[in-house]
């Protein structure tokens, strides 16, 4: 077998942010990871993880692909199951996942090489007309689904983020994975295929981009977890992608992609700021958290540009990547009658995704101190270092999103990007400076807020504990649970009823049952199903 590779300047973009990511999570696992045994095989994980995803960012033919592509599934497996034996179901419900993927995804290059009789990426671009190539788009669009962890194929990321160590949900699920995925996503929809505007598979494509985005943020909404929280928001995160590439609008192209490189940063700086608070208060438990700001203004700092870039507030690089799927999807009102459905469906998951993280702020970092005897201080500085980084890059690719992002990273891999109409990211920064300034005025002309006072609280005569009085925040959106419908959904979604891992394992185990049952002993019974055997190879021989 021949190994081939290609140089171009999307795949390098996209290596040089898997480099960046590795550095910063090998150098914040220093201390997060101190005192974890076989550590060296947890180093060696990450760095066979970065050597595949070159070899699959820059493989030119699909076997080359598909073989550093079968290389990142296990060290998936590997690194989730390096939280311990806790973590051994997760891991094996990831590779699961992944790997029925990865074979439907072996069965669309077969026919995509019995169509074209070539094995080169993108050296046909093929038409979206007839039966094959759909089922062939499909087969490896569901690899590029699982990969980056869209919906049905998202449910090994929440599992994995309760178990598995912080830094891997902030290497994987939060920011390889992620690039990966849509990478391989782009390349099918960009060279592979010819995807149109409003073509079926564009609207395939737009549909389960708004699924993903509305379901996971509602999913986010409820949990109690901080890292099963940001889990939820980084599968919600991956539907703005599919949707601005599903629509084949050239901006919200570019903008899907944009949000792809946006979207590794402020998710991998949000799980590194939950693993800090991990590390110092012991605990992701949002009900057991609380008044950390004052303790960690570092972690604090961070892990609140990052909540306002994910939330899509300008002048964060988040929004910016936003409003370029927002222009896509006006663009398609003249053609489609439901581009006002995909357009509410992200912005009212954007506004969600702010509400959730209000949350996340006021419960962590800005609510009462659930335990005030716990002292806790800032993360070692080899841990904040990186979220230092990942916090200036949300501020970087925002502010100067038309000068190095967009020319550098996104713009070799969509052609024709037309930015009129874009956001001004510099008027708006001016804008945001001055409202803080005006604020900061207002704030010491008028003095500063009194100091807080805390008084006993008695029912009946009876001193209440400062825990059961506190508000902590986790219950702000529980009213969400009981209205219309949705208390019989989340119910369902409790038991797994949706969860295609769990579909898939109870029809394996009535297959196999059924299997089992024909197997008595009997002679009999085995020479009648060789002869039925023999009788269907003779009648399709014949015909």
């Amino acid at each position: 077998m021949n190994l081939a590779f290609k140089f171009s300047g999307f795949s390098f973009g996209i290596f040089l942010a898997a480099c960046l990511f590795t550095f910063l999570i090998i150098l914040y696992s220093f201390k997060f990871m101190e005192g974890k045994k076989d550590l060296w095989k947890y180093y060696a994980y990450i760095l066979i993880t970065l050597g595949a995803t070159a070899g699959a960012v820059f493989a030119a033919d699909y076997i080359t692909f598909l073989m550093f592509w079968g290389i990142l599934a296990l060290t998936l497996y590997l690194l989730v199951g390096s939280g311990g034996a806790k973590a051994g179901a997760a891991a094996k419900k990831s590779f699961v996942i992944v790997g029925g993927s990865d074979a439907l995804m072996i069965f669309g290059i077969g026919l995509i090489w019995a169509m074209t009789g070539s094995v080169i990426i993108g050296s046909v671009k093929i038409p979206l007309n007839s039966m094959f190539p759909i089922i062939a788009f499909l087969s490896l669009t569901a690899g590029a689904f699982a990969k980056a962890g869209a919906m049905p194929f998202h449910t090994w990321i929440p599992d994995s983020a309760e178990v598995a160590p912080t830094t891997v949900m902030a290497y994987l699920p939060a920011a390889l994975d992620k690039l990966l995925g849509i990478y391989f996503l782009s390349r099918i929809c960009l060279d592979i295929f010819a995807l149109t505007p409003n073509s079926p598979m564009s609207v395939f494509l737009m549909i389960m981009g708004s699924i993903t985005i509305m379901i996971a943020v509602m999913s986010a909404l409820v949990q109690h977890d901080l890292k099963k929280l940001l889990s939820f928001h980084a599968v919600s995160q991956v539907g703005y992608m599919i949707l601005g590439i599903g629509t084949g609008i050239p901006v919200a192209v570019a903008g899907g992609i944009f949000h792809m490189f946006n979207n590794a940063i402020y998710k991998s700086l949000l799980f590194l700021s939950a693993g800090s608070v991990e590390k110092q208060a012991g605990t992701t438990d949002l009900g057991k958290l609380g008044g950390l700001a004052k303790a960690m203004p570092i972690t604090f700092a961070c892990a609140l540009v990052g909540a306002l870039s994910i939330s899509g507030v300008p002048p964060l690089n988040g929004f910016m990547s936003k409003w370029m799927i927002y222009q896509g999807i006006i663009e398609l009102s003249g053609s489609s009658p439901y581009w006002i459905i995909w357009l509410l469906a992200a912005m009212f998951g954007s506004a969600l995704t702010l509400a959730s993280f209000v949350k996340i702020i006021h419960a962590t970092f800005l609510g009462q101190s659930y335990d005030p005897s716990l002292k806790v201080k800032e993360s070692s500085w080899v841990m904040w270092l990186p979220m230092a980084v990942l916090a200036s890059l949300c501020v970087i690719f925002g502010i100067f999103a038309y000068s190095i992002p967009l020319p550098y990273l996104v713009a070799p891999a969509v052609y024709g990007i037309q930015y009129s109409g874009a956001w001004n990211p510099a008027l708006a920064t001016v804008l945001t400076l001055v409202s803080l300034l005006i604020g900061a005025v207002i704030y010491y002309a008028l003095g500063k807020a009194k100091t807080m006072s805390s008084k006993p609280v008695y029912i009946g005569g009876e001193l209440l504990d400062v825990k059961e009085v506190r508000v902590s925040g986790i219950n702000f959106y529980n009213t969400i649970v009981e209205a219309g419908p949705l208390p019989a959904i989340y119910k369902m979604a409790e038991k797994k009823i949706f969860d295609i891992y769990e579909i898939g394992k109870k029809a394996f185990i009535w297959a196999s049952t059924l299997l089992s049952a024909l197997h008595d002993g009997a002679l009999g019974t085995y020479v009648s199903w060789l002869l039925f055997g023999a009788a269907v190879l003779f009648i399709m021989l014949v015909r």
